[in-house]
Order: structure tokens, then C-alpha cells, then sequence
């Protein structure tokens, strides 16, 4: 992956990663938990912060139209308690 921006903020919402993998464009939300009492890392990216994401993207997108031509993944990354990294590639469509 070719890193292409990091914590790209808009007033739609934000990225913490937009990564390039071949023709892809990849949209990563990077969310750590370290209290395994509340929803984990990865449940914590609800319906309400996809759309949020979505509308980032959307947003990076019409700013920068050099990338429009690229297929969208959103990715998520989750990172437990103990250090454990989970990539979860496409872990929801738009």
C-alpha cells in the first residue's frame, strides 16, 4: 500500500488513513478498545460512523479528483486491548 494522506479532515468527517493498493483507493478507520466491556474495535464502526466515513470520502474525493477514477474500499483496522491488530479489508460497502 502507498500511503496518500493521514487524519484528512473535511466537515463531512475524517480519515485516519486514504491508502493507494494498485487501482484501489483505500479508506482506513484505524479504532483501538482497550476495555473489552464495551463494544470491540471493530463493532464500534456503527451505521452512523460508516455514513460519516462515507460522506469523508465523498468529500476527498470531489477535493481530489485525481483519485476519482480509483475503485473504494473502506477498511477498517481494529486494535484490542492486548495489542492485537485486526485489518478487516472492505468491512463495509457504501
Amino acid at each position: 500500500c502507498e500511503l496518500v494522506t493521514r487524519n484528512y479532515r473535511c466537515k463531512a468527517g475524517e480519515h485516519d488513513l486514504v491508502m493507494r493498493l494498485a487501482k484501489t483507493l483505500l479508506i482506513v478507520e484505524v479504532r483501538q478498545r482497550s476495555n473489552p466491556n464495551f463494544a470491540s474495535a471493530s463493532e464500534s464502526v456503527d451505521a452512523r460512523k460508516q455514513a460519516r466515513i462515507v460522506r469523508a470520502a465523498q468529500s476527498f474525493l470531489a477535493q481530489n479528483p485525481q483519485w476519482a477514477s480509483c475503485d473504494v474500499r473502506f477498511d477498517v483496522v481494529a486494535i484490542d486491548g492486548a495489542g492485537h491488530i485486526d485489518w478487516i479489508e472492505a468491512a463495509f460497502d457504501a
